[in-house]
């Protein structure tokens, strides 16, 4: 008999691992050699939960279909309620965006009547309309023989009063809606501005 027998030991090598009777200990089987831990330490893990939460497969797979089944999720639910709505309200419209919005919608509401007159002008001469309204002018204002050079409907006439109109127009327009946008926001202070309901394409 060994030291190491004699003191109750079995070796295992060089090394001799005491042996432990406590709970947990493992008995020697057919003569192998088995590893007893001491008393105190933890039991080793043994079921995949213990190991580190992998059971077969990745953990990172696993979460991200977890993150893609609870983002479908989502957006199902989101598809069941409808389009979204929000309810906004417009409380201050700044004058001077206002008037540069207006001066450009009446530089184009100019061009685009300088081009309408000049069209129907064009038209109504074609058919004879302003030949007949030029006679019938002629027979009313020049009957009395005083003036030479009766007043006659002239393309360059017509054409020079639109634009005058455009001019006056531009100017009003842009006027009228900046003094518009002053008062709004006065009476938006007053009674909280225009609600507006905004909602997502169906």
């Amino acid at each position: 008999m060994t030291d190491a027998q004699a003191g109750g030991g079995t070796a295992a090598g060089r090394a001799t691992v005491a042996a432990d009777t406590s709970e947990g200990a493992a008995p020697t089987q057919g003569g192998a050699t088995t590893y007893t831990r001491p008393p105190g330490m933890a039991a080793p893990p043994t079921s995949p939960d213990q190991i580190g939460g992998r059971s077969g497969a990745p953990e990172g797979p696993a979460r991200v279909a977890d993150a893609v089944r609870a983002a479908r999720a989502a957006v199902s639910a989101a598809a069941g309620r409808g389009p979204r709505r929000a309810r906004l309200h417009l409380k201050r419209v700044e004058p001077w965006s206002v008037m540069k919005f207006s001066f450009a919608v009446s530089i184009v509401l100019f061009i685009v009547m300088i081009v309408a007159t000049t069209v129907l002008y064009i038209a109504l001469d074609a058919m004879g309309v302003f030949d007949s309204v030029n006679e019938l002018l002629v027979s009313l204002v020049g009957g009395g023989g005083g003036s030479d050079e009766p007043f006659q409907l002239t393309a360059k006439g017509v054409i020079l009063v639109s634009a005058l109109l455009g001019l006056v127009n531009m100017v009003l327009f842009t006027a009228l809606s900046t003094l518009g946008a002053f008062i709004y926001n006065v009476c938006a202070d007053l009674v909280g501005g225009i609600e507006v309901t905004l909602a997502e394409k169906e």
